[in-house]
């Protein structure tokens, strides 16, 4: 298989230069088919380190590697919009900077594509790690049809963005990534709805997510809150959900983000939103 294709990731100054070189590895070396290309964005100012590894993958991969370094921290949605925008090929892949693919992720999604033309986005499932990569602590399945994750949409999340592969011209037609705080994912694929597009996910693991014990906390407070409650407004306004699954949403979010406790709302999570 021979398609050439973009991955577009991003790092900041709290990342750790151990974890984005297994990143890196892992979309670069141990892949049954590689990226032509990797846009990656330095969102503001990193480490010695962080600027060290970057170097050092610029100088060993000079047709792959395309870093843009910009001068303060802009947030993920606007770094990867200027990643979309930078691409060179017609199909991207998103990746974060601390997450493991698996082998052959880029192949199977590839595969997928070529044989449904009719597909703008493909996911996958994902596994959840701590430490290291066997300490398996939880997977989020998601539904693979595109009737099933539109349905599942109106209430939650029905891909997980870290395993997406999509087609670069339809989502720059709808306006690209967008700030929109902790959901610019979220974000985007409700605006895909709103055009219509075709969507699926695939039943395999793509990718083991790096977790740990602080990843529930950002999920509340009244920030998290409203950045949701906006979302399920556009949605409702749009006639993708109605009243009262509006309702519904925005009453669930304000228990889990704003009244409970974190170490309650990461039993929930775990719980509910995980196997």
């Amino acid at each position: 298989m021979n398609q050439q294709f973009s991955i577009i990731t991003s790092i900041y100054k709290n990342d750790k230069p151990e974890f984005v070189r297994i990143a890196l590895d892992s979309m670069l070396v141990n892949q049954s088919v590689k990226p032509s290309e990797i846009v990656l964005v330095q969102d503001g100012p990193v480490s010695e380190g962080l600027s060290s590894l970057l170097f050092e993958y610029e100088m060993n991969y000079p047709t792959i590697m395309s870093v843009i370094r910009l001068k303060q921290n802009e947030g993920l949605g606007n770094a990867l919009m200027l990643g979309v925008e930078a691409a060179k090929n017609e199909i991207v892949a998103r990746m974060d900077s601390d997450d493991i693919c698996i082998p052959n992720r880029f192949e199977i999604q590839l595969a997928y594509l070529k044989a449904h033309p009719e597909v703008d986005i493909i996911g996958g499932q994902m596994t959840e790690f701590v430490d290291t990569p066997d300490n398996i602590v939880g997977r989020r399945k998601v539904p693979l049809s595109n009737d099933e994750i539109y349905d599942y949409m109106k209430s939650r999340c029905a891909l997980n963005h870290v395993t997406v592969m999509f087609r670069r011209s339809v989502v720059l037609k709808i306006g690209n990534y967008q700030d929109w705080f902790w959901n610019e994912d979220y974000y985007l694929w409700v605006r895909m709805m709103m055009a219509r597009c075709k969507f699926a996910n695939v039943t395999e693991v793509l990718v083991n997510v790096r977790s740990g014990a602080n990843q529930y906390a950002r999920r509340g407070g009244r920030k998290y809150y409203e950045s949701e409650k906006g979302i399920k407004k556009l949605m409702l306004d749009n006639g993708l959900i109605n009243r009262t699954e509006y309702f519904i949403n925005v009453a669930q979010r304000y228990i889990i983000q704003i009244l409970m406790p974190n170490r309650v709302r990461g039993w929930v999570y775990r719980t509910l939103a995980r196997q």
